[in-house]
């Protein structure tokens, strides 16, 4: 690379992150306010000639600053945050550096390393390796369709090879997981429809008894159990499904058990909480997003298993001369393109993949096991603390106490008979009129608010301007009954 390439690089990435910085710091209005603006710059038909690094003068002026909103303070709406400045820098380098993990590099080094230190971090076993992939709907989908493998052979099939050949199976998980298990089951040819979906108890937990029953239902009638899924952390209110109970039902049962963390299982940090999570050395399968709590930039998920060579026979993709054909003697290696390092391709549905071992790396490294925890504590105090706010205001209410750092709670009014919708156009107020950017949900029939919070940006004066203000809202609403 030539020193021009290098200095017209290093330009070009200094005017997006001066760009960057300005959205981070300025006036972040939403960009839907001046939709007509960037629409008018953005849209037209296919340019027949380029404009060169003009191009950047538009992300400067038009793209960049009326991006998403998810890096404000008070953004809880979701279980993804802007990512930190390490992480995004890490980002940047493997895009440059090293835009597939692939070969003898310090990269591929680092994704296997950094899956390692994610596994410690969160209580996993050393024997549990895992893989990389976009997020929780694939690291879901690598994990069940490791069960299906695996629940299949032992009954003499190789699932992967030659399909499911019309046998009954089943996959049990609560009614408060999250869809992707779903999906996963039609992916994989199990069908959405042979996922015995158990209730849950008052506190939103898989219902052990519930789930007992419908594994008895099933093994009567000759359904193969696929897999167990319990949940350490929910997308609603944050619970943790009895993972022993859960793990020893599957065990019993001759399933594959799978917890799925991809929000909550970095909880396991606070001290506080850390007991719900006894029976994860049960599970033969286990995800975390490092782009939720830990503050990757989205599109980062691993999946862990004990056994790493299910994944290889649930994924390989069969020899193929391109690739097999382009390395070298494993036993003579001279350069780095003489291996392809750690097979990744063959452990997920992931050929093309991006180096994001380095990113969970630099997070890891920048924080420590420490500083990690600290945030954990700090999102589950904001958590308590929307809780304490609301039991002390009688026009408040808790919809399920927080075990994480999601507390769903809602207004309530004697004067107003919809309380649901009365919570609807609070929601729909405070997301349009505030920087308190929350969801909603529904808990035990109730809709409520529900903010979730993973932000590190975020702090206790934040949270009390929000209850604040769905006080003031709702007290608005409420006179005006316009529910």
């Amino acid at each position: 690379m030539t020193d021009d390439v290098r200095e017209t690089l290093s330009s070009a990435v200094l005017r997006v992150t001066d760009a960057l910085e300005i959205f981070l710091g300025g006036d972040r209005s939403d960009a839907l306010l001046r939709r007509d603006e960037w629409l008018k710059r953005l849209d037209g038909p296919l340019p027949a000639g380029g404009i060169g690094d003009g191009v950047l003068g538009e992300l400067e002026d038009v793209v960049i600053p009326n991006g998403t909103r998810l890096s404000e303070p008070g953004f809880w709406g979701w279980i993804t945050a802007g990512p930190g400045t390490v992480s995004v820098a890490a980002s940047l380098a493997a895009t440059v550096a090293s835009p597939q993990r692939y070969t003898i590099t310090a990269f591929n080094h680092l994704e296997e390393l950094s899956l390692d230190w994610l596994g410690e971090l969160c209580g996993l076993s050393p024997v549990m390796k895992g893989v990389y992939s976009s997020g929780g709907s694939v690291a879901n989908l690598v994990a069940l369709g490791a069960a299906r493998q695996w629940a299949l052979e032992q009954h003499g099939v190789d699932a992967s090879a030659d399909g499911v050949r019309g046998m009954q199976t089943a996959v049990y998980c609560s009614r408060e997981a999250h869809h992707t298990i779903l999906r996963s089951a039609g992916v994989l040819g199990l069908g959405r429809r042979n996922v015995r979906v158990v209730d849950t108890d008052e506190h939103q937990r898989l219902d052990v008894a519930k789930l007992e029953a419908a594994l008895l239902n099933d093994q009567s009638d000759g359904v193969i159990p696929i897999c167990v899924v319990a949940t350490a952390g929910t997308t609603n209110t944050g619970a943790i499904d009895p993972l022993s109970a859960c793990g020893e039902l599957a065990q019993r049962f001759g399933a594959w058990y799978h917890v799925d963390g991809a929000y909550g299982l970095p909880g396991i940090l606070d001290s506080r909480v850390s007991s719900l999570y006894e029976g994860l050395e049960l599970a033969d399968s286990v995800i975390v997003d490092p782009h939720k709590w830990l503050g990757a930039p989205v599109g980062i998920a691993a999946t862990f298993v004990r056994d790493r060579s299910i994944l290889h026979r649930t994924f390989t993709q069969e020899p193929a001369d391109y690739l097999e054909g382009s390395f070298g003697d494993p036993d003579d290696l001279r350069v780095s393109l003489d291996s392809m390092g750690v097979p990744y391709a063959d452990f997920g549905v992931e050929l093309s993949a991006p180096a994001r071992g380095v990113v969970v790396w630099s997070i890891l490294r920048e924080l420590g096991r420490d500083g990690v925890t600290k945030r954990i504590e700090h999102d589950n105090n904001l958590a308590r603390h929307v809780a304490k706010l609301a039991h002390e205001n009688e026009n408040l209410e808790v919809l399920a106490e927080p075990i994480l750092s999601i507390c769903c709670f809602r207004y309530v009014n004697n004067a107003v008979s919809d309380l649901d919708s009365l919570n609807a156009h609070v929601l729909r107020r405070l997301v349009q009129e505030t920087p308190y950017l929350p969801s909603g949900t529904v808990v035990n029939g109730h809709f409520g608010l529900r903010p979730c919070f993973i932000n590190f940006r975020s702090e206790v004066g934040h949270v009390e301007g929000m209850m604040k203000a769905v006080v003031r809202i709702g007290d608005d609403l409420a006179s005006r009954k316009t529910p």
